[in-house]
């Protein structure tokens, strides 16, 4: 009872000191009404020390704050004395109905036509720099395009050096090209000249182009007789017959295919008859050699008749290897035997050197025929009378 006694005694005597100072409002419970606050609470205002009894702890330790000799104050000012002096608000276009507004028409009406022009060159702008960038796509798009025709062209073209007996016609015609074709395309006039080593564009795969020049394709992967011939527009068959195997043969990566294009099938053809009529004037000028010589041999040429004899008892008499004249032959020697008007009518003699046309070598008249034949020579073949037989009777011509 006595505790209770003393805290209604000091909050009294607090309440007393607040009263008694200056009647203003405190600034943080200001109403619509206040036109001053005081910036200090009632916190503020010293309190001096509180006991309890003797024997009893305190209850409040002296606490001293500091009290403004003069406590300011502030005026209060409303939210709307503010707008009236601080802001300025101009009236709106939208919203004024059927107000007069004659007396800013004309800055209203300048307003609106610079934010129209405006508009309009913002506009303008956008439109340009659209188009610039259409117009940079397409230039860019364009770019591309020829870049990849540029390089398509030039992986579908190549070169061809010039080599010994070409010319324009005929480098033309191997490649299916006419040769105005193929002199717009490399740049040439009618008179201009081609050489020997310099190169020639020409509108095809470089690959194609040398297959072409040489006659040879090397196989590879996934290539077969057939899709080779077709590549060069070639008939299968007769590549297959040009490399000497069949239509449906495999063949393996790496291979040389030769390829039977029309110039070379003209070449080989060339060729062949090249060499056939070689060796025909090989053989006629080895004839007219030959010719020649036996013409050169002698003074005297004679056609007779040649037959064959052997040293048989059943041609010769009784002495087979003794001939007149007593000469004495053996098989291997190159002997004949004449008849008597070459001796008498001719003038061949015993040892005389003839040639005969047809056989090598020269033979030596050592033998004589009997009187019945006339213009016969008897040529000696040892023992061979199989020989003998297959020379039968022949005319040839003798030369001495």
């Amino acid at each position: 009872m006595h505790r209770t006694y003393f805290t209604l005694l000091l909050v009294s005597s607090v309440s007393a000191t607040f009263l008694s100072a200056e009647s203003t409002v405190d600034c943080r419970v200001i109403t619509g009404k206040t036109d001053e606050c005081n910036l200090y609470s009632s916190r503020l205002i010293k309190a001096k020390e509180v006991t309890y009894d003797t024997d009893k702890q305190k209850l409040i330790v002296t606490k001293t704050l500091p009290v403004p000799g003069k406590k300011p104050k502030m005026k209060v000012v409303s939210v709307a004395d503010m707008i009236e002096k601080y802001v300025k608000v101009e009236p709106s276009m939208r919203y004024r109905g059927s107000e007069d507004i004659s007396g800013t028409a004309t800055e209203s009406k300048q307003v609106y036509m610079q934010g129209a022009a405006l508009r309009r060159q913002r506009e303008k702008i956008i439109a340009q720099t659209g188009m610039e960038k259409k117009k940079q796509a397409l230039k860019r798009l364009e770019a591309l395009n020829l870049a990849k025709a540029a390089e398509e062209k030039k992986r579908n073209q190549g070169f061809y050096t010039i080599s010994g007996g070409d010319t324009l016609s005929t480098i033309a015609a191997k490649y299916g090209l006419k040769t105005k074709e193929l002199r717009a395309l490399n740049q040439l006039d009618k008179t201009a000249k081609i050489k020997v080593g310099s190169k020639l564009l020409l509108p095809f795969p470089q690959e194609m182009i040398n297959a072409v020049a040489t006659g040879e394709y090397k196989v590879q992967s996934d290539d077969t007789l057939i899709s080779i011939a077709r590549k060069f527009n070639l008939e299968p068959r007769l590549v297959a017959k040009f490399n000497d195997i069949k239509s449906t043969a495999i063949i393996r990566v790496g291979k040389i295919v030769q390829l039977p294009f029309a110039y070379r099938l003209k070449a080989m053809e060339a060729k062949k008859k090249a060499e056939a009529a070689k060796k025909k004037r090989a053989k006629s000028l080895a004839r007219h050699k030959k010719a020649r010589l036996i013409r050169r041999f002698g003074k005297h040429k004679l056609r007779v008749t040649a037959t064959a004899y052997t040293s048989h008892g059943s041609q010769t008499d009784k002495t087979p290897f003794l001939a007149a004249w007593n000469n004495r032959i053996h098989p291997g020697m190159k002997v004949i035997a004449v008849s008597r008007d070459l001796l008498t009518r001719y003038g061949l003699r015993n040892g005389s050197k003839v040639k005969i046309a047809g056989l090598s070598g020269f033979y030596r008249v050592r033998d004589k025929m009997n009187k019945r034949f006339r213009k016969r020579v008897d040529i000696y073949m040892g023992l061979n009378r199989r020989r003998a037989l297959r020379w039968g009777r022949r005319s040839v011509i003798i030369y001495w």
